[in-house]
């Protein structure tokens, strides 16, 4: 729960950055350091995605990247207090024009949260997503979804869709905790993987290949730092100063199978995106506790 405590002050903070010419990474670096500065440390890298752009976008190294006027901008946050996480995310529009989407994908969230109990199907709350969402006008992010967590796991095996799917089988379960994040959008309702990698995190740590001395280091340093959680090469500067020889140990360790990588996703029809999110708990006795809320 602490966690989600420290989730909810940095997000509140670091959204009044928000700002037309305001540089990314200025925004980021806030909202890391605070988490910090609160005794958490982030569980992945910030997101700042403008516009079209859905997720992962953190920047990297020299970003000079600024908030453009009139953006929409979503800032996804994640913090964890030793390895348990709390994942929450917010958007905001410099547009008013863009105001019923924003609206749309907040009702969304809503109404999704309203139904968590245990035993629940999580494909009804991908209906109550969808239901909510294009009733307004717009569209899910059929592709994107909610998820469940774990200690140290962002991604802990189980889905919950941002659309009705008969395929989604599974249920809330006492005793577990999700993320729940509508994603909407006035495109096409689905995202693909953009060239650009600003995110990476580790998958295998047994050394069966033989790695030269500096990714090897990058290697060590990321499985002390990090565990399994995602990271940014901001966060490694301090092991490889030579920014373009650590770009090349993460490409390295990714070709290798040591790392996966996490490529921006981008909305297929270049329409602007939406997102909000709160974790939730589910506790043993089935209370439904909404930490970042």
């Amino acid at each position: 729960m602490e966690a989600g405590r420290i989730a909810r002050i940095v997000r509140d903070e670091a959204v009044k950055l928000i700002e037309a010419g305001r540089r990314l990474i200025d925004v980021c670096e806030y909202a890391e350091n605070r988490t910090r500065e609160l005794g958490a440390a982030p569980a992945f890298p910030c997101n700042i995605s403008v516009n079209e752009i859905a997720a992962h976008y953190s920047p990297l190294v020299g970003d000079e990247s600024t908030i453009p006027e009139g953006a929409v901008v979503k800032l996804d946050i994640g913090v964890h207090v030793d390895g348990y996480i709390a994942d929450t995310a917010v958007t905001v529009s410099l547009d008013d024009k863009w105001a019923p989407l924003l609206e749309a994908v907040e009702e969304a969230l809503s109404r999704a949260i309203e139904l968590v109990k245990p035993g629940v199907k999580f494909a009804e709350v991908g209906k109550a997503i969808e239901n909510a969402i294009t009733s307004r006008g717009f569209k899910p992010i059929s592709n994107l979804g909610g998820h469940s967590l774990a200690r140290y796991t962002i991604h802990a095996g189980e889905s919950i869709p941002n659309a009705y799917d008969v395929l989604a089988r599974g249920r809330f379960s006492a005793g577990k905790a999700y993320a729940i994040e509508p994603f909407g959008t006035n495109g096409a309702g689905l995202v693909y993987e953009g060239d650009l990698v600003t995110i990476y995190a580790l998958v295998r740590t047994s050394l069966r290949r033989r790695l030269d001395q500096r990714a090897r280091r990058v290697l060590e340093a990321i499985k002390e730092r990090f565990k399994t959680l995602p990271f940014n090469e901001r966060w490694l500067v301090d092991v490889e100063q030579n920014v373009d020889a650590l770009r090349k140990s993460l490409r390295k360790l990714a070709r290798m199978g040591y790392l996966v990588q996490y490529p921006v996703l981008i909305e297929k029809g270049r329409g602007i995106v939406a997102q909000f999110e709160h974790t939730v708990v589910i506790t043993g006795s089935g209370e439904v506790i909404v930490t970042t809320r």
